[in-house]
């Protein structure tokens, strides 16, 4: 089997967006104290799509959220070039000539997001022609059905997230996530406002439902002290990217704490970032994201490696390419689950772009074991909503 095309597509949402409330989400902008919106850079209306064709007639599908125009360059020009006329199973060579090629501009950010767009797709393509699913080929099936937890819970009033908690509580969900809307900047003020989005999930759903919170990047390792400390009683199973993923000292001061378990990893891109936040005690939780890691042939290798030093792999994000992930290692518990709803942060995109994406049912996912491939087709009829980029 060979290669014989890659397309890529951006998409760019053209339908109705719900616009964020103040204090929505932190973000690493927080800190400027800018007078503009800063979650607005961070959030996203497009995506890129990428389709490796062969000459068996087994299309394999990608996909790319981050800086969606420049990493179908990349693909586009420095890419394709290498791919057309390969075999698509040949994912570790291919995997290896991709990173060491694009070495000297590439190796983290946006160059590691192309290479992982074009690995997903050609284990897509590859699990399609051997007639299994993905993660079959990635070690088989080690639970029934995954787990999931709703990554719903944005900083808003205090009423509303508790309406939102309690739907998942009845919906089956076992955990759920929310996000803190204030950081250093907005002072001893602030800390109350996050300590109140806490508690009043907490209230709703109890103690036997796990609860994790998420700073995005958004907090100095001075201010994440302060607020651990303050919300050990609430007994989160973790606190998400507390400071950027650069300080990962910062990441193992706050370990060292032993108060909260600290996780991270979704702004890592390679194998060895990964091996290097390991040797400093930096997370108790590693949460890749399969489209930013290096696609599933990265993504295998660090979940690998987590599983040596006992730190459990819950993959950044939902969608099929971290799910078969969670599926074929012992060591992820559960995954992210992103409900359907409006267009809002972006992260709600890929339910309007592809077909098959599965639906939990009492807090849990299944996989198809008899639809080859990640599960996965191109809802062409619902990308008139998009403005499409070739």
């Amino acid at each position: 089997m060979k290669i014989t095309g890659i397309r890529t597509r951006v998409v760019e949402w053209r339908g109705p967006t719900v616009p964020p409330q103040p204090h929505f989400c932190t973000s690493p902008l927080d800190l400027l104290d800018l007078k503009i919106d800063a979650m607005g850079p961070f959030r996203f209306h497009s995506w890129l799509i990428v389709e490796v064709e062969t000459d068996s007639g087994h299309v394999g599908i990608g996909n790319a959220a981050l800086a969606p125009r420049v990493t179908k360059q990349i693909i586009d020009v420095y890419l394709k070039p290498v791919l057309l006329g390969q075999n698509p199973f040949d994912v570790e060579y291919l995997w290896q000539y991709l990173y060491r090629q694009t070495m000297a501009f590439g190796r983290k950010g946006i160059g590691m997001v192309a290479i992982s767009a074009v690995d997903i797709a050609l284990w897509d393509a590859a699990a399609k022609a051997a007639g299994q699913p993905v993660f079959r080929l990635l070690g088989g099936k080690t639970k029934q059905k995954i787990p999931v937890y709703a990554s719903r819970l944005y900083s808003q009033k205090l009423e509303d997230l508790a309406a939102e908690a309690r739907q998942y509580k009845e919906e089956g969900y076992r955990a759920m996530k929310l996000r803190f809307g204030w950081g250093p900047v907005d002072g001893a003020a602030g800390m109350e406002r996050n300590l109140e989005l806490v508690r009043t999930v907490r209230e709703v759903i109890g103690e036997e439902i796990d609860l994790m919170a998420d700073a995005y990047m958004g907090w100095t390792l001075d201010y994440a002290r302060r607020m651990i400390l303050r919300l050990e009683p609430f007994h989160l199973r973790w606190i998400e990217e507390p400071v950027i993923p650069d300080d990962l000292g910062g990441y193992a001061a706050l370990k060292a704490m032993n108060r909260v378990p600290i996780a991270g990893g979704e702004h890592e891109f390679t194998l060895y970032g990964f091996r290097q936040m390991i040797d400093a005690g930096a997370v108790d939780y590693i949460q890749f994201d399969t489209n930013r890691v290096g696609g599933l042939t990265q993504a295998r290798k660090v979940a690998a490696l987590a599983e040596a030093y006992e730190i459990p792999v819950i993959p950044h994000a939902g969608q099929m390419h971290n799910f078969h992930v969670v599926m074929a290692s012992l060591n992820s518990p559960m995954a992210e689950f992103f409900p359907p709803v409006s267009v809002e942060i972006g992260n709600e995109l890929f339910w309007y772009i592809f077909k098959g994406e599965p639906l939990p049912r009492g807090g849990a996912i299944e996989l198809d074991e008899h639809q080859p491939g990640l599960g996965l087709t191109i809802d062409e009829e619902g990308l008139r909503r998009f403005a499409i980029i070739e």
